[in-house]
């Protein structure tokens, strides 16, 4: 066996932190890149969030020496003269003290830093660069909170808006009962037990002995005496009357007949509400399928009258607690806004989701100073540190960058749907925008999931505007989302008594010469959430 040396060249492709970091803020989400954002602040000594500094204005500062004309001198001496004392403190004194505090802070933050793992291969130098300037400042500054009548009304407002839960409301009726303790820990217990839709979902059986073992404090696996399960289930029946007797009525069903029965009783006694009342004891699926002629022989009722019973149990509330469910409100902040300009569309950021962040000068400086000071302790760790600030704002502004690359795209060839609507979108692929601006799909996977676009017609998330195409007798392609909104129209323009099948839908979108089968056409409507045609029949 010989030995030997050989040279050999090859490329292979190495994710460096700067790549890594740049692949992962593409894909974050508005709300994810906040955090990112605020953890960064936390973690990087480098890094600040930029003030938005007033413009200079013309009568300001640059004109303070100017000479005052003899007219303005006469003026001024004819208006009453009136003092005023701030009571600012001195300013040279404030920021002399907090100069002498930064740079203790420097020291301390120098002093103490700990080894960075990843290397951001910095090039050695400490000084500023001419990209470490504020980036992104067209966004505007936060509300600092520093008080006064706006802030404190916008508090009172918000505090006003706090919603009140299903057991906050019920335990407020509660308090004005006057039940014994015994009775009002039942109460409790059960108003605690309900879900967000106000039902009770397990018996009351399974609610005593649970109960049973939270006023014991035994361990779960051993079994009470029947008589201690009954007797706690009496007292949870008497409390279950007085919960059913409460606002919202309905609430405390055990199911859904029960929730309907209970807001049935609240109601005057005619014979369309003791039909109603007779329906509900039938099984749900014959007044879910609206099978008149076997409730009329279920209930003794006629046709008219199980009509009328039908109607007014549609009127009825099926989830007594859904207005008091604290649904997290998740308001969708765009990412970019089109606008209309003139005969085209104008696309730009939204200034408001764009973080204003820089490089802190101060402690930049310090770094610099303490380098050509000779001290060696801790300067590759902060090097490294301001490296990484440099890399998150370059990062950040390519970030936003490539999203506004692939909006202009997504809007250029969509210009039929942001002047006609939803009816007038054309197919898109992604290899189609890729293709375009010279980047690979997966980029504009990630450039599209979680961005969101606001246009004259709503605010749609950037993977909307793609979507497959369907074939058409013209030899051309026709959107899905196009169709779907096609099948939409003709839903909503049918007769009541007389709904469109799918059978019936598929032969309208082959008249507009486009070829959908029956299956397809059931498979967007369910993914429109419109009901088959035997639910949709009015009485």
């Amino acid at each position: 066996m010989k030995q030997g040396l050989s040279l050999r060249v090859s490329q292979h492709l190495a994710l460096t932190p700067q790549l890594q970091q740049s692949i992962r803020l593409l894909q974050l989400s508005t709300l994810e890149m906040a955090q990112e954002v605020e953890q960064m602040l936390d973690e990087n000594p480098f890094l600040e969030r930029g003030e938005e500094v007033a413009d200079r204005e013309d009568f300001g500062v640059q004109t303070a020496d100017a000479p005052v004309v003899a007219g303005e001198q006469l003026e001024e001496a004819a208006q009453p003269v009136v003092e005023l004392r701030s009571a600012e403190p001195d300013t040279r004194t404030t920021q002399a003290d907090s100069a002498d505090n930064s740079s203790d802070d420097v020291e301390s933050r120098l002093d103490g830093a700990a080894p960075v793992e990843e290397s951001w291969e910095g090039d050695g130098t400490v000084e500023m660069a001419p990209d470490d300037s504020e980036w992104g400042g067209d966004a505007p500054a936060r509300n600092s909170g520093s008080g006064g009548d706006d802030d404190d009304t916008a508090t009172a407002a918000d505090l006003a808006r706090v919603p009140v839960s299903l057991q906050d409301q019920l335990h407020e009726q509660a308090r004005c009962l006057r039940l014994s303790d015994e009775d009002s820990a039942a109460l409790f217990f059960l108003i605690e037990s309900l879900n967000d839709d106000g039902y009770l979902e397990d018996s009351l059986h399974e609610l005593a002995r649970a109960c049973w073992r939270l006023t014991a404090g035994r361990p779960a696996d051993e079994e009470p005496r029947f008589d201690e399960v009954e007797a706690i289930e009496q007292r949870l029946g008497m409390a279950l009357q007085w919960l059913q007797q409460m606002e919202p009525t309905g609430v405390g069903a055990r199911d859904l007949g029960e929730c309907l029965r209970l807001q049935i009783m609240e109601l005057r006694n005619t014979p369309a509400a003791r039909a109603a009342l007779a329906i509900c004891e039938q099984p749900l699926e014959l007044m879910a399928k609206r099978d008149i002629k076997r409730l009329c022989a279920a209930t003794g009722h006629d046709d008219e009258t199980v009509r009328a019973a039908l109607a007014l149990i549609a009127r009825l509330e099926p989830k007594p607690g859904r207005r008091f469910v604290d649904v997290e409100r998740n308001v969708v902040v765009p990412d970019v806004i089109v606008t209309r300009a003139g005969r085209g569309f104008k696309v730009s950021l939204n200034a408001e989701v764009m973080p204003r962040l820089r490089v802190h000068d101060v402690y930049a400086n310090a770094l610099r100073g303490r380098r050509e000071a000779g001290g060696e302790a801790g300067h590759a760790a902060m090097q490294q540190r301001l490296q990484e600030a440099r890399w998150f704002i370059k990062n950040i502004q390519q970030r936003f960058d490539t999203i506004l690359r692939v909006s202009s795209a997504i809007v250029e060839r969509q210009r039929n749907f942001f002047m006609h609507g939803e009816l007038a979108k054309r197919p898109l692929v992604l290899r189609e925008i890729a293709d375009e601006l010279g980047l690979h799909e997966s980029t504009i996977s990630r450039v599209t999931t979680a961005k969101y676009m606001a246009t004259p017609f709503g605010t749609y998330e950037l993977k909307y505007f793609f979507g497959s195409s369907l074939g058409t007798e013209t030899g051309g392609n026709a959107s899905s989302t196009a169709v779907r909104a096609l099948l939409k129209q003709f839903i909503a323009s049918e007769e009541p008594t007389k709904p469109l099948s799918d059978n019936q839908l598929s032969d309208l979108l082959k008249e507009q010469g486009i070829e959908c089968a029956r299956r397809t056409v059931a498979k967007y409507r369910e993914a429109l959430r419109i009901a088959p045609a035997n639910l949709r029949k009015a009485l």
